[in-house]
């Protein structure tokens, strides 16, 4: 099953769960609980610490849910905040950092990568968890759609398109989906 956050992010061939931690868990877990699929992958936008550019395409079976406050020294987490899928299908062991906010200082988001994380995604965590409570194997690939600095917002606007042309693009060429009408993703 491919999911996606939804709203300005669907793709046709995608089911949508909604945006950010905790609709995307709550829309995850009713379908698993419902329709348990065999597989998951999750497709999306990512903003890059710094590692990767605007339009790379980034795949991965690792997330994390590590606030910007923890880099900081102003917070700590009792829970398991890094998660990692079974699946050996991704060639890239990226983590994915989540959270409900996007980060705009650059200066703070990129020592995320001291802790092996390179980008994030408000939703790929929730994603992960719930496939983990119902022991199924997940993915995730994600375009970057901006770096995570004051800019992060009008750039992830300016450069959506493209990047769902080019995530579509990447899925058709690697045989995860079959060729699609580029007017239902809009």
């Amino acid at each position: 099953m491919i999911v996606c956050a939804g709203k300005k992010e669907s793709f046709s061939f995608a089911q949508t769960m909604g945006i950010g931690l905790i609709q995307s868990a709550i829309n995850m877990t009713r379908i698993c609980l419902f329709d348990k699929p065999d597989f998951i992958l999750f497709i999306g936008t990512a903003g890059s610490y710094g590692k990767y550019k605007i339009f790379d395409i980034v795949e991965s079976r690792r997330s994390a849910n590590l606030e910007l406050s923890f880099l900081s020294g102003d917070s700590y987490t009792p829970i398991d905040n890094v998660l990692e899928s079974e699946n050996k299908m991704t060639r890239n062991d990226t983590i994915v950092n989540s959270s409900n906010y996007i980060s705009q200082n650059f200066n703070l988001s990129k020592q995320f990568t001291a802790y092996e994380m390179d980008i994030e995604n408000m939703e790929y965590f929730s994603i992960m968890q719930v496939a983990k409570e119902f022991e199924i194997p997940v993915a995730g690939i994600f375009i970057i759609s901006n770096y995570t600095n004051k800019n992060a917002h009008e750039d992830f606007i300016s450069n959506h398109s493209k990047c769902m042309e080019l995530l579509t693009n990447y899925l058709e060429k690697n045989k995860i989906i079959k060729n699609v009408s580029r007017e239902t993703n809009v």
